[in-house]
């Protein structure tokens, strides 16, 4: 590169980075269908131009658990048309690759001798497309099988109670530069929040020091995809939490653009949140410019650079209050169609002079989120049939609310909806009880709720088969150690069983919520995750997280204790890093780590219990 010189580029590792590409959304929209495909084939262009070493993406790639096969068309053919060249690779992964990727392979895709990879992409999973199924495999472990993507941070949620996780890093060199990828993929954000602080739950290892290398020289990466809002402390993941070790943080799944870093208080390290490519919600903080990072590592110093995306389609967002506007009268409906009209047209002026290619102009999508405190809604379909072929998104330009008058706590949350997915008409097994106060038998509902959830969004099959499984044997082993189990009769058998059921979640409720030791085939223990109960979402969490999003006027009928945390490290284990550049075959680099483990107290919360039948697809209520 021009501003770098050659012993400066052949020392220095240069990263492209983005999260939250969201293929395929909106594809069956005559006018969108081809935006997430635009702006991600712009980041891969951009990749190539910048002539970065790879691509590291935070999660999130498409947008469905199952995407279509013309989704997965595309994305591969942008993949092969930027990702396969004659170009060289600069750097060597030096780690265990068995370990780093999980896959039938088991090393980086550019070293197969079958393959002329140029441009790197490595990527973990986000909520969207995370692995679930009997085999425990996402749309990423497709691309990976195809050998355009290095599939990273997929864990097996291993151990009793939360589970435990261990995160091993990729270990890269360039020249004297050395740096420690780390990657975690999308985990449910209250258990994970629970397994960070549960003692030994999540262990990370590190590099162990060598001749000319110390622990300190390695510079830590660490991109993972969770909720980071706090209004709901439980939903979302604290900074906090990570290992004081890192050095630079890539958080996906949160939309709003944050691309410059920021400096973590007492942490020792920065968080860049690069955002969406794609707006997935029509609000206030998706309106902002989308851009990606390059970030350049040289030693233990870095310099970030953030790049603007052209290709992505221009989006104006404004809040009106009718009551402040003068000109409007209250009785009259035209004069509120007459405003409206005026602040549609100034937005898409708006747009019009914010392109920086005229050869680039898009239909603009326009949101107005109006408070019609006090006056009469109108129709906003109607509203927008005379936009049609004017702006991108003419069936929701408007959108109604009205101004709280509940207390001031409570107002400041609504204030937050504009960083606030839309609220979609989804509501989950748990919520339902807790609506309608009913008493639930035979099976935990939040069992039920996870199996529902899996069965439904990730096509397993095996869901409710694992769920009646295990608390089958469940029951089975708690009647067994009854000593009176010889005398009890047919009459007493129904009864005995519900004992049973009361003693083991009470049992579980000394663990955990998020407790599900139940499991499919699939050698993933998420697969079965248990939602949080209606109400208790994260508010302001501006991410595309359907799963959170909840019918509102439900209460929270979930209980817990907090316990003092306690974060501590240790480190264990001794060998020796191997290097090993491009070349043929599958020789393998070997890294003996050490280990550090965070640790703090864990909190619970109680189940309830009711009965599904998988046949009828209905709950059956007692």
């Amino acid at each position: 590169m021009s501003d770098l010189s050659r012993e400066d580029f052949s020392n220095t590792l240069r990263i492209l980075v983005a999260t939250d590409c969201h293929l395929g959304y909106m594809e069956k929209d005559e006018i969108r269908r081809h935006d997430s495909f635009q702006a991600f084939d712009e980041i891969c262009s951009i990749a190539e131009q910048k002539n970065v070493d790879f691509v590291l993406l935070g999660g999130d790639l498409f947008h469905e658990n199952k995407p279509s096969r013309s989704t997965l068309v595309k994305a591969i053919e942008i993949l092969r048309r930027h990702c396969m060249s004659d170009q060289p690779v600069q750097f060597q992964v030096v780690s265990d690759q068995t370990v780093n990727f999980a896959n039938t392979f088991g090393h980086v895709n550019y070293e197969d001798p079958h393959f002329n990879v140029g441009l790197p992409v490595f990527s973990i999973h986000g909520n969207h497309d995370d692995p679930a199924g009997v085999d425990n495999l996402s749309a990423v472990d497709i691309l990976s099988a195809c050998n355009l993507v290095n599939y990273f941070g997929k864990m097996v949620l291993g151990g009793s109670g939360v589970g435990q996780i261990t995160v091993y890093p990729i270990l890269m060199r360039k020249g004297a530069t050395a740096v420690a990828l780390y990657g975690l993929g999308n985990i449910r954000d209250e258990r994970l929040n629970r397994m960070f602080q549960t003692p030994h739950a999540v262990q990370w290892m590190r590099p162990e020091s060598q001749e000319g290398l110390q622990v300190s020289d390695w510079f830590n990466i660490l991109v993972l995809h969770q909720n980071r809002v706090k209004t709901n402390p439980k939903n979302a993941i604290n900074e906090h939490f990570l290992p004081r070790f890192l050095d630079f943080v890539v958080w996906g799944h949160e939309h709003e653009c944050l691309v410059d870093p920021q400096e973590v208080p007492g942490m020792g390290f920065h968080i860049t949140q690069p955002g969406s490519s794609v707006a997935t919600s029509l609000i206030d903080g998706e309106s902002k410019p989308k851009h990606v990072l390059l970030l350049e590592i040289k030693g233990n110093q870095y310099r970030p650079t953030k790049i603007p995306l052209t290709s992505v389609r221009p989006f104006e967002y404004t809040e009106i209050v009718l009551k402040d506007e003068p000109e409007i009268d209250p009785n009259d409906q035209n004069s509120i169609l007459e405003h409206l009209d005026k602040v549609v047209h100034s937005l898409i002026e708006k747009c019009r002079k914010n392109v920086v290619s005229q050869s680039r102009l898009q239909l603009p999508l326009v949101r107005i989120k109006v408070d019609y405190s006090g006056f009469m809604t109108i129709n906003p379909q109607r509203f927008g049939q005379k936009y049609v072929g004017k702006v991108a998104n003419p069936q929701d330009i408007l959108i109604f609310s009205k101004a709280s008058t509940k207390g001031r706590s409570e107002a400041k949350i609504d204030d937050s909806e504009r960083l606030r997915p839309e609220e979609l008409n989804q509501q989950n097994i748990e919520a339902l009880v807790a609506e309608n106060n009913l008493k639930m038998e035979i099976l935990p509902v939040n069992d039920l709720d996870v199996a529902l959830h899996n069965f439904v969004s990730k096509d397993d099959k095996m869901a409710f088969y694992s769920c009646l499984k295990y608390n089958l044997e469940e029951t089975r082993n708690k009647i067994s150690k009854d000593p009176d189990t010889v005398t009890f009769k047919e009459q007493d058998l129904v009864l005995k069983v519900g004992e049973c059921l009361q003693e083991r979640v009470k049992e579980r409720s000394a663990h955990s919520k998020n407790n599900s030791p139940f499991t499919s085939t699939a050698p993933s223990g998420e697969d079965f995750r248990s939602t949080s109960a209606a109400g208790t979402a994260s508010a302001v969490s501006f991410s595309d997280d359907e799963d959170t999003t909840q019918m509102t006027g439900l209460k929270s009928t979930s209980r817990g204790r907090k316990g003092p945390s306690k974060p501590s490290s240790s480190e264990v284990g001794k060998g020796k890093t191997s290097t090993r550049g491009r070349g043929r075959g599958r020789g393998r680099g070997s890294s003996n780590l050490k280990q550090t483990t965070l640790d703090a107290s864990l909190g619970f919360r109680q189940s309830q219990r009711f009965f599904f039948d998988p046949n009828l697809r209905k709950c059956l209520i007692n």
